[in-house]
């Protein structure tokens, strides 16, 4: 039998993509994890970027104090187009070496899963978190962030919908998800919006606004639409149903509104069990994996499987939300 290799003595953190509330509080998890451990453990700011040009510090219990509640990433986000290119990924690789970081937990979206992958597939041991609003990573079934921005678009929507009612208009609401409708289904549900629109399914004009003209028939004198950025512009949505349904209406774009502010308890919880388990994977020289969760369980995947796998959205809330909307 071969010898045991020895458990990790050093490993770094960052995020990378777009920034999701409660990444903060996953980051904390891991330097508190690692330092309980007996680990030293290494920020690295601005994600890939930063890693390829050794913008790297030691961390400490207190470098992540007072961060729990906070929006954004205290390590900051980049792109890092070289990093795609064998030479950016050997630069790195330079980096991590020159530090003595053995392993690396990667907070962030595919795009991040994608650079955690290819770091592993040149036997550098690294974890993946999924954080990312949009919901949008099908191994596990909920993402950092994700929780937080349905609250924040819910409470928007409740306060258009006080203008929109008081003046008898349409609104349109965008929301983002360029390739996945899940922040809008979970809005439109908890919104009570009276229409839904994602990329995902094909959108039918006319029955949209056969739907706006029948509740206006019934008495109904206002109506919310949720679209989801990926499946089109708000602007030119609006002008259309106005010309057929024959109702005021309005566009309202939430933009980075919906990236910011306070995660919420449900995502700060969430995050500090996926850093916990990235910490524990990579104490046990385990890599290659992809912090998930399911059925409320904490578990790992396979990066590799875990990026091979098609896009899909929950059609059963789907449907809800059409039944509900009528």
């Amino acid at each position: 039998m071969g010898e045991e290799l020895e458990n990790m003595k050093k490993i770094g953190v960052l995020t990378s993509g777009g920034d999701a509330p409660g990444m903060n509080a996953a980051i904390r998890a891991v330097v508190r994890t690692a330092i309980y451990k007996g680990m030293k453990v290494y920020g690295i700011r601005r994600g890939f970027q930063g890693l390829m040009h050794g913008d790297i510090d030691q961390m400490d219990a207190a470098s992540v104090g007072e961060i729990l509640h906070r929006g954004g990433t205290i390590l900051n986000t980049a792109r890092a187009e070289a990093f795609k290119t064998e030479e950016g990924i050997q630069k790195a690789l330079t980096v991590l070496k020159v530090f003595g970081i053995e392993g690396l937990v990667v907070i962030g979206g595919d795009g991040s899963f994608r650079g955690a992958r290819d770091l592993s597939q040149r036997g550098f041991p690294t974890i993946g978190i999924p954080g990312t609003i949009d919901n949008d990573i099908v191994c596990t079934e909920v993402t950092i962030g994700f929780d937080t921005a349905v609250n924040t678009v819910l409470e928007a929507i409740n306060k258009i919908r006080d203008t929109v009612a008081s003046h008898e208009r349409t609104n349109i609401i965008e929301v983002m998800g360029r390739h996945s409708g899940e922040i809008a289904i979970a809005t439109a549900i908890a919104g009570g919006a009276e229409g839904i629109i994602i990329p995902e399914v094909p959108v039918d004009i006319d029955l949209l606004c056969k739907r706006i003209i029948e509740g206006r028939n019934r008495g109904k004198t206002s109506s919310i639409i949720i679209l989801a950025e990926g499946a089109g512009k708000a602007m030119e949505l609006e002008e259309i149903i106005e010309k057929r349904t024959g109702m005021e209406t309005r566009a309202t774009v939430l933009g980075y509104l919906q990236r910011g502010g306070s995660p919420s308890a449900a995502d700060i919880i969430l995050a500090s069990r996926m850093g916990y388990h990235a910490v524990e994977l990579l104490e046990n020289n385990i890599g290659n994996r992809v912090v998930i969760s399911k059925n409320n369980k904490i578990m790992d995947e396979d990066i590799n499987k875990a990026l091979a796998m098609p896009s899909k959205f929950n059609e059963e809330l789907f449907e809800l939300a059409m039944v509900l909307s009528i």
